[in-house]
């Protein structure tokens, strides 16, 4: 019999995070050969990138530290399966999947740094 291991992330490290328009992060998502999902957890409407896989960052993630090189993400209060973008450049309307993630631990302790180091940094620029 196998033994099964379970070694949840212990750390998430965010390089940045930048908040951007709605229609902003739908056009990011459409590429050539479609549209890549978005996610959705506790208001918020997210993507991520991810740093490249060299011998280091496999070692940090192997020990549960995970990284996102650049986070987009706008407020969206309510869950919708799809979001439609209407394009005038492509002559179309583009329907992008909506994952929601709320019930994953990761994210919302993510979403829950986002908000309250957001509103911080909004105090400090007033």
């Amino acid at each position: 019999m196998a033994k099964i291991t379970y070694s949840p992330v212990t750390e998430l490290v965010v390089h940045e995070a930048v908040e951007v328009s709605k229609d902003d992060l739908l056009r990011e998502r459409v590429t050539p050969a479609g549209t890549m999902p978005l996610y959705w957890c506790n208001g918020i409407l997210f993507s991520f990138t991810s740093v490249p896989m060299t011998d280091e960052i496999v070692k940090d993630y192997l020990r549960g530290r995970i990284h996102w090189l650049e986070v987009h993400y706008s407020r969206e209060e309510s869950y919708s399966p799809v979001l439609s973008l209407s394009e005038e450049e492509y002559k179309a309307t583009m329907n992008i999947r909506i994952i929601d993630t709320s019930k994953s631990s990761l994210h919302r302790e993510f979403i829950k740094w986002l908000k309250e180091n957001t509103k911080k940094k909004k105090q400090t620029e007033e």
